[in-house]
């Protein structure tokens, strides 16, 4: 039995980066935290949050028969002096990732992002980290 759309492509971005984005990230000179989905909680490892969310569709899509979603990863880092660089790092690994595989592993017909949101504390060592919002715009053919 298959599981609901929704589920199915939540697990291809988790498997995708878990995986794909943390090839690259080792491959960088810097030591970046890699991305895990577990309960861990040290400094080694980042676990992003994942939100998805039906969007708008366009009047095309809605001819062609084309369910739209947002999806949102977002990256929570504690202020440092490598956040910034983190930001920047999981930035071009995701973007490199859905780059060269637009079908999320055949989950959607097209993964775009379309926004990328990078945010720092708003007073230095205050308490607040760094954050890296990155959202895709999915597209798939309706059931």
């Amino acid at each position: 039995m298959k599981d609901f759309v929704e589920q199915e492509i939540i697990y291809a971005v988790k498997k995708l980066l878990s995986s794909k984005v943390n090839e690259l990230l080792g491959a960088f000179e810097y030591q970046i935290p890699l991305i895990e989905f577990t309960d861990y909680q040290g400094g080694s490892v980042v676990s992003p949050v994942i939100t998805f969310s039906m969007c708008e569709q366009t009047e095309k899509e809605r001819i062609v028969k084309q369910e739209t979603y947002s999806l949102t990863i977002t990256f929570k880092f504690p202020e440092n002096k490598e956040s910034e660089l983190y930001c920047y790092a999981y930035s071009g690994a995701v973007s490199r990732v859905i780059y060269d595989n637009p079908t999320l592993c055949g989950e959607v017909d097209r993964a775009v992002i379309s926004g990328k949101k990078y945010a720092s504390p708003k007073k230095p060592h205050c308490g607040e980290g760094w954050e890296l919002a990155i959202t895709l715009r999915l597209t798939l053919e309706a059931l």
